[in-house]
């Protein structure tokens, strides 16, 4: 890219200019492949815990790990990924994880037993570690900035493309193959990908990148790993008070704190801390966060509701959860529009009062509602997310210089995978608490040894209750009736932090911003810092 005296910020390469909405396209299909495997798993997850031949027999704890190791090394490490890729060229980081997603995909198909699944599907977060930030990096490299917001609805709606297509994708499959087809079908789609970025997608970098911060770069894995693995602990084990749990989280928190005290007084720091200074950008990492948290609890246990209490199918549950996903696609692209019109701030709170609203309707459901209100929930869900997440990552990454993309996406998913994390842990506990403490009384008439594993999910006492046949009727009602009362807990634990995120939306980001007339005196600025 040219930066030879020119007196507004540098145009981009005429022939990468042309061919930028194709490469948005590879780009999303990157993407898909990142997000689409883990709401694939969500459907499969059932069919993983039935014993073999028809599934690996995953206990309710090696089910979580599946989940979580992707997790936990994705999270750990999308930070480091999004540095590496600002200095050693985002195509080449971009290509690097994809094919490494691949290989962990082909291997999680394979594998033989839960142990090896959650190794596998380690090696698949660390792919996704490096192709997630990427993606939006290149993209803030490809569109000049009137387009970026474009460009960043477009890329937000293939998230909502991915959450569609995944769920559907998983149900067609278990249907009519093994369990392990939900992994391998990312193979093909890793193969097309890499093969039109090699030929489509240009590499960028940061031109002054500086020297490694490799302190920076431990701590902040070392940190972050520390911190999820603590609240993944927590929500398996339903207490956040337990020793092991508080001493990995609270020193996970030290090492990042060490991390923030570290980077401020380095003289070539991996992230400039003093972004945070600014309240617009910690206020929009904060809302993907909080949203996120909200979010990710409730749509797991979601998947329970449709699969284990209403009796759906994972093709059905697939597609009962496309509102969810038609709502981003449709609003996503045009959610930038809205923000012209009534600014970042009130759309982004009406974004995150919807979706409180929706987080609380789930109180409402029970064994026999129609379904067709369970759809318009996710609908109106998936709205309010498209008005959160597009203003949001638009805020975001234009708060830095473009050279810079790599770590303010990093920065984006680190929060939205910690949020998600603490979601799904956090809610999760409340979810398995409630539960418990619902059912345990119908399970004195069995041996005290399985009256644990019995109570630690719906589908852990569903299967004690198929082994009991006619005697375990009364179980099936009761599990249905604890299982129920938790969600509603756990709705409103979520519409509370969602809530939460409204108020802090509604504080610190801007009203409507108006377009400044005169670029050209602000060559000095780096691109985005005036914004």
């Amino acid at each position: 890219m040219s930066t030879s005296a020119l007196p507004t910020p540098p145009r981009i390469p005429e022939a990468v200019h042309r061919r930028r909405w194709a490469i948005l396209g590879v780009l999303m299909l990157s993407l898909l492949i990142v997000v689409l495997d883990n709401s694939i798993l969500n459907v499969a997850i059932k069919t993983i815990s039935t014993p073999e031949p028809t599934g690996l027999g995953a206990t309710q704890s090696e089910l979580e790990w599946a989940i979580n190791s992707y997790t936990l090394v994705f999270a750990g490490l999308l930070f480091t990924a999004g540095l590496l890729g600002d200095r050693l060229g985002r195509k080449k980081v971009l290509l690097a994880g994809l094919v490494v997603f691949g290989i962990g995909s082909a291997l999680a198909a394979q594998s033989g037993s839960p142990v090896e699944l959650i190794a596998f599907r380690a090696v698949m977060g660390l792919g996704a570690a490096f192709v997630m930030p990427a993606t939006l990096a290149v993209l803030m490299h490809v569109f000049e900035r009137e387009e970026q917001p474009k460009a960043i609805g477009i890329w937000a709606g293939g998230v909502g493309l991915a959450i569609a297509i995944g769920p559907i994708t998983g149900g067609v499959l278990l249907d009519h193959f093994w369990w392990g087809s939900v992994f391998l079908i990312n193979v093909p789609i890793v193969v097309v990908a890499v093969a039109l970025m090699i030929w489509l997608v240009p590499d960028s970098r940061d031109p002054k990148p500086g020297r490694i911060d490799l302190v920076g770069v431990v701590l902040s894995v070392v940190g972050l790993v520390l911190l999820v693995y603590g609240i993944i602990k927590g929500g398996q084990l339903a207490d956040f008070t337990d020793p092991a749990v508080l001493g990995t989280a609270l020193g996970g928190l030290a090492v990042l704190v060490a991390f923030v005290f570290y980077e401020k007084r380095s003289d070539h720091p991996s992230v400039d801390v003093t972004y945070f200074k600014n309240k617009v950008f910690s206020a929009a990492i904060s809302a993907i966060a909080l949203v996120f948290f909200a979010l990710m609890g409730v749509t797991f246990f979601a998947v329970f509701y449709t699969q284990s209490v209403r009796g759906y199918s994972p093709l059905q549950t697939g597609l009962l959860m496309l509102p969810l996903a038609v709502a981003q696609l449709i609003f996503a692209p045009r959610a930038r529009l809205v923000v012209d019109r009534f600014g970042v701030r009130a759309v982004c709170t009406g974004g995150l009062l919807l979706v409180m609203a929706t987080l609380a309707f789930f109180t409402i459901l029970d064994a026999d509602t129609p379904i067709w209100i369970l759809e318009v929930i996710f609908f109106l869900m998936g709205t309010g997310m498209a008005h959160i997440m597009t203003p949001t990552s638009v805020v975001i990454m234009q708060a830095l210089p473009r050279e810079k993309a790599g770590s303010a996406s990093a920065l984006s998913n680190t929060f939205r995978q910690v949020g998600g994390a603490l979601g799904i842990a956090v809610l999760g506990s409340v979810l398995s608490t409630a539960y418990r403490k619902g059912v345990e009384d119908e399970l004195t008439l069995l041996p005290e040894g399985a009256r644990h594993t019995a109570g630690e999910s719906i589908e852990a006492t569903l299967g004690v209750a198929a082994k009991l046949g006619p005697r375990g009727e009364h179980l099936v009602t009761a599990a249905n009736d604890s299982f129920l009362h938790a969600m509603h807990v756990t709705a409103l634990w979520g519409a509370g932090v969602a809530v939460i995120g409204a108020v802090v939306v509604f504080l610190f980001l801007p009203g409507r911003v108006p377009q400044e007339p005169e670029p050209r005196e602000k060559e000095a600025e780096p691109v985005g810092a005036g914004h």
